[in-house]
Order: C-alpha cells, then structure tokens, then sequence
C-alpha cells in the first residue's frame, strides 16, 4: 500500500493556491482597469475621483487598489530577489524588477501630484504593475493546471491502492489499513475489491482485471500459485492470497516512484535549456537598460525611456524557455505511463531516440521464456494420446521445466494422468517409473542406448527436432519406444511484427543468448533477426554491450532476467520487460509492464515525439523573443510605429507560456 500522506500530496497540487491568488489579483485588477482605462478614453468619470478635477484621489485609489495585486504577487519578489542575489537571476526577477519599477514609480508620482505637480496623474503606471501580476498569474495558474492534467497518471496509479485490506489472524477476518499488512500474511479479496498488496494466491479461483497497471484489458485468471498485483480488481470469485510484497515494495508503489523520478528529472536538453536561461536574463536586463537609456537621451522623454524598461523586462521573461522540456516529459512519461511503459528519467526519454542498435535477449523477451510441448511423433504402433499420457503420468512427480511442459500439455488436453507407483529421478538421462505394472523410461537417447531400447523408428524425428533447437524427449513402456515428445522455448506472438517495426524505423536487431548458435538461430529465424550473438555466458552480455558501443552506435539493451541486469545497466538504455525479475528492473532505465516487445516500438515513437515537442517549444520560446524584444526596445517606435505597452508585453509573455504548455499537452493525445 502507498502511504495516505503521499496520497493527500499528489492530490493537492500547486492549482488551487494559484486560483486563489488569481482571484483575489483579478478581483483589484479589474476595477483599476476599468478606471485607468475609462479615463484614458476620454470617458466621464465622477469628480471626487476625475483625473482633472482630484488627480490625488484618482492616484490615490489606484494605488489602494494595485498594493493588494503587489502583496499578492510577493512570491514575485521573493523568488527574483534570492535568485538575483545569488548571481543567478531568473525569469521571476524580471517580474519583479519590472513591477517593482512600476509600482515605485507609481507612488513617486503619487507623491508628487500631492506636491502639486498634477502632470504626473498621467505616468503613474500602476495599472501596468497590477496587469503584469495579474496577467503572469493567469499564466501559471494555466501552466499548474496543465501540469496537474499531465500528473494525472501517478493520481491515478495512487487511487488504486486500497486503504483498507482484510487479513486472516488467528483464524479470524480483521480488517487493517493496507499498509499494515505483513509479508507473509493471509488477505482475503472479494469480488469487486482491489487486491491491497502483491501476492500468491493459496485458496480460490477468479479472475482479475489489470488493465490500470498493464494497459491489458483482458481479464487474467488466477488460481492457487498465480501472482496477483496490488491495485488490480477481483473479478468474479473470493481468494486467499499470502502477502509477498507490501508497503513501499509493491509493484505499484514503485511504479509511482520511479513515475516521480522520471517527472522530476531533466533530460540533457532541459539543461541546455537552463544554461541558455541563465545566460539569457543578464543580457536581457543589459538590454533593457541600454534601451531605456537610449532613449531618456536621445528624447529626453522620462516616461518612453521608462515604459520601454520595464515592457523589455516583462517580454523577454523566459517563461517559455523554462517550461519547453519540463513538461514535455512529464506529458511524456505520463502517456507512457499510460500504455505500460514506465520511463526512469528524462536523459532515457532523450536517449532512446539517438540508438541505433537494439540488442533483445532471446529467453523472456523474444520467447516466452516458459518450454511448451511443440512436437509429439509416436511411432507406427503408439499414438499421440497415448505418449502424452504416458509421459505425463510417469514425470508427474518430476519438478524439471521439460515434465511441467507436458504435464500441461495433458491437462489442457484433458487426458488422464495417473500417478507413478514407483518413480526414480535419473540425473543427466531423465526418469524411470512404473504406473499401474507398466515400466515406464522418459528421458534422452543416451538413457535409451544404455537401457537397451530400440529407437529407430524415432531417430529421424528426433534428429530433424532437435536440429531446430528443441529439447527432445523419447518414450518407452516396457521396452518399446514410443515415440518422441519435443519441448521449447516458444516464440512470443508480437516478436517477429516488433522487429519488423524496429526494423522500419532504420535500427539494426540484434538476439544475444547463453543458448546454442543452432537454437539461437532457429528462433532468430522466426523473429526475422539476422544478427545473433549465442553461447554467450551470464556474466558476458555486458561485454558484449560494450563491444557493439565501441563502435560508436547507441544501444538499447531489452532483457528480463538477473543475468540480463549488467548488460541492462552498460547499454544507453536498458528496457526490462515487466515479468523480469526486480534486479533487471532496477538496473533499467525504462521498465515495460507488459510482456510485449511491441512497447519497445511504442517506447521510441514516444521518445521521438516528445522530443520533437520539446524542440517545437524551444523554437517558438526563442522565436517569441526575438521577435518580442526588439518591438519591446521600441524598434517599431523608431520608425513611427506604436510603442509597446507593458501590458501587452505581459500578455504576450504569458500566452507564449501557455501555449508551450498547450502544445506539450498535445503528446496525450499521440497514437503508440
């Protein structure tokens, strides 16, 4: 279970304190504009508050209305100060400076006016400091807004921890918080309820949906031995299941924290995007300076000099340089999130568009990673059934994967199969048995040679099986062969489609394997791999990894297993497939919930479009400057063009913010 704490945060975003400040800037924004803006055109106004006939009391209320807007902005001022005196400053010390000129101006002309200068009541420019705030705070209020949108994956995946678990003590039901279920204890989960922690199931038979944690929606069945997950739905029948992972080692709680690692990290081109930053604001305010000085001396006009200072300050906030990758790769990851694909960092996100290489283990990934019976061959006299039978009854006690395949075989089949009276395990040959007086030998040719079992009528099969990569066992009751039953490793359904599309998309596949090249090859071959690294031992994939990377190319390295983890951890991106086991997961950079190599294809469509987007958000965060400043600095004015109000700048700043945002949020909507 995840911890309510956790829970509460992640569902009271940043939103709501911004929506407050909004309002409350809007509620004094509003009738300051309406009077500034009244009296600008000309209209009527009472006398007692008319800028002809009270100019102090026009000045007056205008800056009784904007100080509210100013305490309300103070994070502002806050922010841009530390920021600016630690020799770094940042996009909120643009804000500040800006406003803070306005605002002081603002109350220097008040001052004045009341010295009997009334000229001023026409430079007081309050209203520009109170639509700045204003207008900025509309800007991240959309911006948190949006964000909040793109985090709605981890809220999701946090919802589906139950609170509540029911756990067997003492023979008795009670009823605990989820988070105080101990590993190894009895939970029971009836239909309709949320399996609360990660588990086996001990007692009952259901079904269970794990669409929310794996994209699937097709209901899984679950019976006694089958893992369930916490957070996935009981279906249609109560079951007893023991506690395996509880707490914070849940499958889902961990998919939460790496979903917050990856939020919060930066790609390699978000810290390009922060060095530009930081270069950027120091010559902005330079700028700004040498503008307003420009023209304070070439016209002598106090109150342009000023308003092309503070325009210049707010336009060329870099707002929308700051938010270009941020939340491109939260959407990112969030839609990621979304589809089974669980992505570490943002540098993953980045890198797994520049690989060249995909390099798929063979067991697990490629295949199924579970032997299945693929070929039964009796011989003339036997038949099919029957050496299934056989076979199934005489290895039932047996615990080697080659007896499990075709126990389940047969029960799938819906064969007999009896229990062996005697069974001995020959180690390195197979197994002897006798069921019901019959003497019974399953296992290789050299158990048959030394038994004195005549196989000839068998060999061919055998051979042409096993020349395919197949594990080959023959069959022989009381002294008679009956035949041959194949085994393997099977192909997964999607392989040979995802190589196909990893193919298309200009990356060379390659299977590495501790298997033999002639199994290697066999499944290559069905996979359409035409590079294969085989006979590799568990300790050598990592240097394999490194070989094909000394060669320049970027690799991504897809393995499910502990052996896979080294070479999962060389490779630029190593991508686990979710039913491997919890050290391969660790050591990669990218996790798939899903057991479908198609998520790698979806994975770098992901990664090139959230890229593409993070690039389409710095052009127009730098178009919108370039072209923004210069009309700031009054380039137009020069040539008999209108200056820019700092209004309008502010505007104009925070819809460039808005529409990065906007556009990041346009990834949710991408087809994987």
């Amino acid at each position: 279970a995840i911890d309510d704490e956790k829970e509460r945060r992640a569902s009271q975003p940043e939103t709501e304190r911004l929506r407050k400040r909004l309002i409350w800037s809007l509620i004094f924004t509003v009738p300051l504009l309406a009077l500034t803006m009244s009296a600008m055109a000309g209209a009527k106004l009472p006398a007692f508050i008319s800028p002809e006939n009270s100019p102090l009391a026009f000045a007056l209320l205008q800056l009784l209305l904007t100080t509210p807007v100013i305490i309300t902005g103070r994070s502002f001022y806050l922010a841009g100060t530390k920021t600016l005196l630690r020799g770094n400053p940042g996009m909120d010390t643009l804000v500040a400076m800006g406003t803070a000129a306005a605002y002081l101006y603002g109350i220097y002309a008040t001052v004045r006016i009341a010295g009997g200068d009334g000229h001023y009541v026409h430079n007081l420019y309050y209203e520009s400091a109170a639509a700045i705030i204003t207008l900025i705070t509309t800007g991240r209020f959309l911006e948190a807004r949006s964000k909040s949108k793109a985090g709605n994956a981890i809220r999701k995946l946090l919802s589906l921890a139950p609170p509540l678990a029911t756990v067997l003590r003492d023979g008795r039901e009670k009823t605990v918080p989820a988070s105080k279920v101990q590993v190894d204890e009895l939970v029971v989960i009836r239909p309709g309820e949320r399996f609360p922690v990660d588990g086996i199931v001990t007692d009952g038979t259901t079904s269970a949906d794990e669409s929310m944690l794996t994209g699937e929606s097709t209901p899984v069945e679950k019976s006694e031995g089958s893992e369930v997950t916490g957070g996935s739905i009981n279906l249609n029948g109560s079951v007893v299941c023991r506690a395996a992972r509880v707490g914070s080692a849940t499958t889902l709680a961990r998919i939460v924290k790496l979903m917050e690692e990856a939020q919060g990290s930066k790609a390699p081109i978000a810290r390009l995007a922060d060095k530009i930053s930081g270069i950027f604001v120091p010559v902005v305010m330079a700028l700004a300076l040498l503008a307003a000085t420009g023209w304070l001396v070439g016209t002598g006009d106090f109150r342009l000099a000023f308003t092309v200072l503070i325009s210049v300050l707010i336009i060329a906030c870099p707002c929308a340089l700051g938010l270009a990758t941020p939340v491109a790769v939260m959407v990112g990851t969030g839609r990621g999130a979304q589809q089974g694909i669980l992505i570490k960092s943002g540098e993953a996100l980045e890198t797994a568009r520049k690989a060249k290489v995909v390099v798929l283990d063979k067991t697990g990934t490629v295949t199924t990673g579970i032997p299945v019976v693929t070929d039964i061959r009796p011989v003339k006299e036997a038949d099919t059934d029957r050496l299934i039978t056989v076979a199934a009854s005489a290895e039932s006690r047996s615990e080697h994967p080659v007896a499990k395949a075709v126990a389940e075989y047969a029960m799938v089949k819906g064969l007999p199969v009896t229990g062996p009276d005697r069974f001995t395990a020959l180690p390195g040959y197979g197994v002897e048995a006798s069921v019901n007086g019959t003497h019974i030998l399953a296992g290789n040719k050299r158990l048959m040679d030394e038994r004195k079992v005549e196989t000839s009528g068998a060999d061919f099969a055998a051979e042409e099986l096993a020349a395919q990569g197949k594990t080959i066992m023959f069959l022989a009751a009381d002294g008679k062969c009956l035949g041959v039953i194949a085994v393997a490793d099977t192909i997964r359904p999607e392989s040979a489609g995802a190589v196909r599309a990893l193919k298309a998309m200009g990356l060379e596949v390659m299977m590495i394997t501790g298997d033999s090249y002639q199994t290697a090859r066999h499944i290559a071959g069905q996979a359409g791999i035409s590079s294969v690294i085989a006979g590799v031992l568990p300790g050598d994939k990592a240097g394999e990894i490194r070989k094909i990377r000394s060669n320049g190319s970027r690799v991504i390295m897809v393995g499910d297993g502990i052996n896979d983890a080294p070479a999962l951890a060389t490779a630029d991106v190593g991508i686990a497939i979710g039913s491997g086991t919890d050290v391969a997961i660790e050591a990669a950079d990218i996790v798939l919930i899903k057991n479908d190599l198609q998520d790698v294809v979806r994975t770098l469509k992901l990664s090139n479009s959230t890229i593409r987007n993070i690039k389409q958000n710095l052009f127009w965060a730098f178009f919108y400057n370039i072209l923004g400043i210069p009309v700031a600095m009054g380039l137009l004015h020069l040539f008999g063009g209108p200056l820019l109000n700092p209004m309008f700048a502010a505007a104009a700043m925070s819809f460039s913010s808005v529409s990065v945002v906007w556009n990041a949020l346009r990834l949710r909507k991408i087809k994987l």
